[in-house]
């Protein structure tokens, strides 16, 4: 073999200088653990972020809490009075209390995604997508937000809905569901107004969308009066609706007698499947809002 041949042989079969220096600050892969880990990382990132809002203006929790007072106050006392509305061995006050705390979680959730638009505008949406986090991790930080915020509402609820008489269940693990229920359905519902805000992308039409959608939410459900009282369609719409699950799942852990119609694993089984998939939905929408 000639020596011409032999240093070419050589420079083909010898890697690049410096390959093996930048092979080894190559970064590794992540285990799936380590990936798991970064995703709720960054999702508690963002809840931070947003519950650090609330913090700064708790005036807006209390002035949400108004409109479900006044349902009890009045609505629900008058009602109980007239005994129009049949709720089995329930008062119609304690029938209808689990169907205000789910409408103050769908009222106060539904135009969360407001927020988004006013986001964009100031420039933060923008910010948050060309960071490495997963969408889904930023959408589901938001949604868990909007989760505990809920959660001061159910409490002035509770304890409303406790002066008025009606008889709650106080023991721990009726607690522990009751204030799971409110994460998950407060979860969901603002996961949907985060798609919705996604798709108009304008503050006007979202607010007119989120108005629109709302009562028909609230009344096509089980919240102030028994399915059996709704015409067939509705009942239909009703048992479609993912704020039936919620008031079901409510009504039987926040009331004494009160029950399910389709059982507990079903109903969180039910807003379990339609938050991830709202989730899932909103991830893939969240880049397409700054277009």
């Amino acid at each position: 073999m000639r020596e011409g041949d032999i240093v070419t042989s050589a420079t083909h079969a010898a890697p690049p200088a410096g390959s093996a220096d930048r092979a080894s600050r190559a970064p590794a892969p992540q285990s799936t653990r380590e990936t798991v880990r970064a995703f709720f990382r960054d999702a508690t990132a963002i809840t931070e972020v947003e519950l650090r809002k609330v913090a700064r203006d708790p005036t807006e929790i209390l002035t949400r809490a108004v409109q479900p007072t006044l349902w009890l106050l009045v609505f629900g006392q008058v009602f109980t009075r007239t005994r129009a509305i049949p709720t089995g061995s329930l008062s119609y006050l304690a029938f209808m209390a689990p169907g205000v705390l789910a409408q103050s979680v769908l009222f106060s959730a539904i135009f969360y995604g407001i927020a988004v638009i006013w986001e964009r505008d100031l420039g933060i949406v923008q910010k948050l997508l060309v960071s490495p986090s997963p969408r889904a991790s930023l959408v589901l930080g938001k949604a868990v937000s909007a989760g505990v915020r809920a959660l001061t509402q159910g409490v002035i609820i509770m304890m409303l809905s406790w002066i008025l008489g009606v008889p709650l269940r106080l023991d721990a693990p009726s607690i522990a569901g009751l204030v799971v229920a409110v994460l998950l359905g407060a979860a969901l519902f603002s996961t949907f107004s985060f798609v919705i805000a996604c798709l108009v992308k304008t503050r006007e039409r979202f607010m007119g969308i989120g108005q629109v959608l709302t009562m028909p939410l609230f009344f096509a459900s089980n919240a102030i009066y028994p399915l059996t009282m709704m015409p067939h369609w509705l009942q239909v719409i009703a048992r479609v609706n993912p704020l039936t699950y919620l008031v079901n799942a409510l009504r039987a852990l926040m009331v004494q007698g009160g029950t399910s119609p389709v059982g507990l694993p079903v109903d969180f089984a039910v807003l379990a499947i339609v938050f991830v998939a709202l989730v899932a939905l909103g991830a893939r929408l969240y880049p397409g809002i700054i277009q």
